[in-house]
């Protein structure tokens, strides 16, 4: 099979998301596609997968020119997509999310048990023979999820599958297992459209890749015709400062202490965070680190132990006393914990401070739009107008109005959960920059990353959670990748 796509065009109010691309995605190919946020990825995707028509250009499906209405239509032509935000019904099962809208039947009946059959052998071709058909995919973690859904593509014999940063939600394990069968997918003929912003994993099984850039189509090659630093170039459009923010100078006054605290699956947690540091928080996908931030943000309860901040009881009941208090929180999830989809981006980044921005109760918009104006532009948020619905931005651009939040807030311990998760390289500079600056200025950060290379390249001191503990605390120097692995795993390597 090979979908083709010639000069495509689509403007939307005041930004031409994308100018003259074209791109050609063949069978038992894996194409990658990669550009900064706003490139035009996400339209070209979509245009791809019949959910936004194009202005102008055309698509063809092995060389006949199709016009897709609708994702409807795609599918009838064995395209599918697998979003980053995953689009099962969760109170469903595996085997029912399977064949949603393709039930097998007898005499109008849907066939249970030959759904349970089906099913159980679309999983095992993908090497999922521990995934239960019958389990409710609202208990799942993650990882089943997302192989779910890629079964459900594979049941309707998809013979383009598009799939969206697949590994930000995954442990180091289970993104293996989505390679391997990624790899199984292509060998068998499929053509893979592969979306990510970590250039490892472009590298890893890419065999074509194409760059975009502000809308444009910068290059499409082999993979083996590039390196990382041709495509990071390509991005940007210009070189790019390898490597992380110095280390820290002495890190100054204690600012948040932690003793013995409990709190869901978290059990006797206890460090410290002080003015001028980054602390990073690895571990395993389930290992409790996002579960400890909520604690700390008070947004989960604690059934034991104590907090300080600044040297006084500190006991958020909710995070609105948390935020009073100078605590922050950039959630891993910033499309359901992070943003008011609907709401302009204004809006979303002014919402905590309302307050402070009053004069007899009353908001002042002329300083509520120059200090979100201020942030906004400081983070290279791509947007016409501050009056954009946040739900039009990019993931990356989305990333960046939380964390304008907390900047124009002025928060001193930040919480920042997978802080560059869907962020491409450029962006992710200059989020690490923001950081090591906050840092400077006396903030405290506490950064959890599933992105081992990026925690190690970040944190002044390292802490590794397990099964809910905390199980070693490592300096920048002791915090080498096998040291860190191993406390990660439990191996008797990290006594």
């Amino acid at each position: 099979m090979e979908l083709t796509a010639h000069e495509l065009v689509k403007q939307y109010p005041g930004v031409r998301a994308l100018d003259g691309v074209g791109i050609a995605v063949r069978g038992g190919e894996v194409h990658a596609v990669a550009g900064e946020n706003g490139a035009g990825k996400s339209t070209l995707m979509k245009i791809l997968s019949g959910a936004v028509r194009p202005d102008a250009g055309t698509l063809a499906v092995d060389g006949r020119p199709v016009r897709f209405e609708s994702p409807r239509d795609a599918h009838a032509a064995g395209i599918r997509m697998i979003h980053q935000e995953l689009s099962l019904v969760p109170e469903l099962s595996v085997a029912e999310n399977v064949f949603l809208g393709a039930e097998p039947a007898r005499r109008g009946v849907v066939d249970r048990a030959r759904q349970t059959r089906d099913a159980r052998a679309v999983l095992d071709r993908l090497g999922q023979d521990r995934l239960d058909p019958g389990a409710r995919v609202a208990d799942l973690p993650l990882a089943a999820r997302q192989m779910t859904e890629i079964a459900k593509a594979v049941a309707a014999r998809a013979r383009v599958l598009i799939m969206d940063e697949p590994t930000a939600i995954l442990a180091q394990e289970e993104t293996e297992a989505l390679f391997r069968v990624i790899e199984q997918l292509r060998d068998e003929g499929v053509a893979i459209v592969y979306i990510s912003h970590r250039l490892d994993e472009i590298f890893r099984i890419a065999g074509r890749v194409t760059v975009l850039r502000d809308g444009q189509l910068v290059t499409s090659a082999p993979a083996s015709e590039l390196s990382r630093a041709d495509v990071v170039r390509l991005m940007v459009g210009r070189e790019l400062a390898a490597g992380y923010p110095r280390a820290a100078a002495a890190p100054g006054a204690e600012l948040l202490r932690l003793d013995g605290v409990h709190s869901g699956p978290v059990h006797d947690a206890s460090f410290t965070l002080r003015a001028g540091e980054i602390v990073g928080l690895v571990g395993l996908v389930g290992a409790g680190r996002t579960e400890l931030a909520r604690a700390v943000f008070g947004a989960a309860p604690l059934t034991a132990g104590a907090m300080w901040l600044d040297g006084r009881p500190f006991a958020p009941r909710a995070p609105g006393d948390a935020i009073a208090a100078g605590v922050a929180l950039l959630p891993e999830d910033r499309k359901r914990q992070g943003l008011v989809l609907m709401a302009t981006i204004r809006e979303n980044v002014s919402l905590p401070s309302l307050p402070a921005l009053a004069r007899r109760g009353v908001v002042d918009r002329a300083r509520e739009r120059s200090g979100v104006g201020r942030w906004i532009d400081a983070l290279g948020v791509r947007t016409p107008s501050l009056d954009r619905p946040a739900q039009l931005l990019s993931g990356g651009n989305q990333q960046k109005v939380v964390l304008a939040r907390w900047m124009l807030r002025h928060a001193r311990v930040l919480l920042f959960d997978e802080p560059t998760r869907g962020i491409d390289v450029g962006a992710k500079a200059e989020i690490y920059a923001l950081m090591r600056r906050l840092a400077d200025e006396g903030g405290a950060i506490l950064m959890i990353s599933s992105d081992l290379p990026e925690a190690l390249g970040m944190a002044d001191r390292l802490l590794v959670m397990r099964d809910g503990r905390l199980v070693g605390e490592l300096s920048r120097a002791e915090a080498s990748p096998d040291r860190v692995a191993a406390l990660i795993l439990g191996e008797s390597a990290a006594a």
